[in-house]
C-alpha cells in the first residue's frame, strides 16, 4: 500500500487534518500517513448511536497519545430525521471550525474506490451528467482549506488486506449493514460486488472519466460552496447555461428547454420558487431562494459588496462571509 507522490508532497508542505472514525478506511489512512512522515492531527465525532462509539473514541485518544497527535472530539445531538444529511453537517462544521480556529491547511478523509463507485451509481440512479457522476475529487480547494482524499484510488479490500497484514486494530461500523440508508443499500447489492469482480477496469474507467470530466469543465471553476450555496466564475461565457444546469442536476433540479432559454435573456432568476440563480458579470450565484427579515446593515453590506438580491437571504441566515471582506 502507497499514497501517490502527489499527495504525499501537498501534504508535507501543509498542516493537515484527518477526519477519523476508527473504520477500515481511516485507520489505513492514519498508519498510511505515519509512514510517510506526514504530521497530521485526528478529530473523531461520537454520533452516539452504536454500542461501540466510546470504544472508538478511546481508540482515537489512544492512537493520539501513542503518536503525540492532537485529537479533537465532538459527541452529536440526536437527529430525529434526515439523519445522514445532519450528521454530515454537524461533522463538517465541527471540522471547519477546528481548522478556521487552529489553522489547519488541509482536511484529509478516508475515502476510497468503493466510496467513489457508489457515488457514481447512487447519482447515476436519479439522473447526472459527467461532472456530478464524479463528485469525490482527490483534491478539491474550498474557501479555508484544501480537502484532500489520499487513498481515492484503493479499494476497500486493499485497505482491510493492509491492516490485517499489519496487524493494526480497526473497528467495524455495524450501521454500514442498515439498508434503510441510500449508500449501503448501493454498497451491498451493487458496488462492493462490482468491485470485487471488476476492481482493474473500474480503476482505470475513473481515470478516464476524470480526465474527461477536466476537459468538459474547462471554461468555468467554482470558488465557493456551502452545502446549497454554489458561487462559480466563468472563464467562457458561452458556458453559462450548460453550468447552470450542471450545478442546478447537482441540487436535483432539471431545467426545462424553456426555463434554458429564459437563462441565455435573464440575469436573476428563480426556478421552481425554491433555486435562486444570479448572474453578475463573470460571477454565477446558485442557492435556495429564502424570504428572510435582516437588519438594514446587513442589507446594505451586501449591496456594497454587489451580492444579489435573491441570494441574500441564504447568505444572512448562514452568515456567509465569502466576497464581503474589505
Amino acid at each position: 500500500m502507497t499514497l501517490s507522490l502527489n499527495y504525499i508532497d501537498t501534504l508535507k508542505k501543509g498542516k493537515n487534518l484527518l477526519a477519523f472514525s476508527a473504520g477500515i478506511d481511516s485507520v489505513a489512512l492514519f498508519f498510511l500517513l505515519l509512514e510517510n512522515n506526514i504530521k497530521f492531527d485526528i478529530a473523531i465525532v461520537n454520533y452516539g448511536i452504536r454500542k461501540e462509539s466510546i470504544q472508538e473514541e478511546e481508540y482515537a485518544k489512544y492512537l493520539a497519545k501513542k503518536y503525540n497527535l492532537k485529537v479533537y472530539i465532538a459527541h452529536s445531538i440526536k437527529f430525529e430525521n434526515n439523519f445522514e444529511k445532519n450528521a454530515r453537517d454537524f461533522r463538517y462544521k465541527f471540522f471547519e471550525d477546528i481548522i478556521e480556529k487552529e489553522k489547519y491547511d488541509n482536511l484529509l478523509t478516508a475515502h476510497q474506490l468503493n466510496d467513489q463507485l457508489e457515488w457514481l451509481l447512487m447519482r447515476l440512479s436519479k439522473g447526472a451528467g459527467v461532472v456530478e457522476l464524479l463528485g469525490l475529487k482527490g483534491i478539491s480547494k474550498k474557501q479555508d482549506y484544501t480537502l484532500i482524499r489520499p487513498i481515492l484510488e484503493h479499494s476497500k479490500d486493499e485497505l482491510l488486506d493492509y491492516l490485517k497484514e499489519k496487524k493494526y486494530k480497526y473497528f467495524i461500523d455495524s450501521s454500514n449493514s442498515d439498508e434503510k440508508y441510500e449508500r449501503n443499500y448501493f454498497r451491498k447489492h451493487f458496488s462492493n460486488k462490482l468491485i470485487e469482480k471488476y476492481k482493474k477496469g473500474i480503476k482505470k474507467s475513473f481515470e478516464y472519466l476524470n480526465r474527461d470530466k477536466k476537459l468538459l469543465i474547462e471554461g468555468y471553476r467554482e470558488i465557493y460552496n456551502h452545502n446549497e450555496l454554489y458561487i462559480i466564475k466563468l472563464e467562457n461565457q458561452s458556458a453559462k447555461t450548460r453550468v447552470i444546469d450542471i450545478y442546478l442536476k447537482k441540487l436535483g433540479y432539471l431545467l426545462s428547454a424553456s426555463q434554458r432559454a429564459e437563462l441565455q435573456k435573464e440575469k436573476s432568476i428563480v426556478f421552481g420558487g425554491k433555486w435562486a440563480v444570479e448572474i453578475v458579470k463573470d460571477i454565477i450565484f446558485i442557492a435556495p431562494y429564502l424570504k428572510v427579515t435582516m437588519p438594514k446593515k446587513h442589507k446594505e453590506k451586501y449591496r456594497i459588496h454587489k451580492i444579489p438580491p435573491k441570494v441574500r437571504g441564504y447568505y444572512y441566515k448562514y452568515n456567509i462571509n465569502f466576497l464581503l471582506k474589505d
